[in-house]
């Protein structure tokens, strides 16, 4: 447990680190103002936000007695598998566009998530490929990869 909560606060001091190194750098580009932003005004505080949540987190975990792991194996299988559904979902894109690998993609995340039967994953998924379509493509104007099936 020891070496763990040991790892984590590591992680936890990088993140502060990278928040203060992003902000640095984002003042370098010109934080601008309220009325006229600068390129870096939207990186200092994303900057400043993963540098003081990574503070808190930190403070916590030193405070917390009791043991906090993230996930046990089942979490952790289902963590993997979606990081596999969604790098087959970047790579399946330019094949078969947009809608229909977001279509397949969405039930396979019902699925890993355990959404019961398959009409409930269907609908789930059937309908974020559809509010995307129509909200990209026709109420925003904006092409969605075709993919081959055009």
């Amino acid at each position: 447990m020891g070496r763990r909560v040991r790892l984590e606060i590591l992680f936890d001091l990088f993140l502060i680190l990278l928040g203060i190194v992003i902000v640095v750098i984002s003042f370098k580009y010109g934080f601008g103002s309220l009325r006229r932003p600068g390129p870096g005004l939207y990186p200092v505080f994303i900057g400043s936000a993963v540098a003081i949540l990574s503070l808190f987190v930190t403070i916590s975990e030193l405070k917390s007695k009791k043991d906090s792991r993230l996930m046990d194996k089942e979490g952790g299988k289902s963590f993997v598998l979606m990081v596999i559904t969604f790098a087959l979902w970047i790579l399946a894109m330019p094949l078969l566009g947009y809608v229909l690998v977001t279509l397949l993609a969405t039930y396979a995340f019902c699925k890993i998530m355990k959404l019961e039967g398959w009409w409930k994953p269907l609908a789930v998924s059937t309908g974020t490929a559809l509010f995307i379509y129509v909200l990209f493509d026709y109420m925003l104007y904006i092409d969605l990869p075709r993919g081959l099936l055009g």
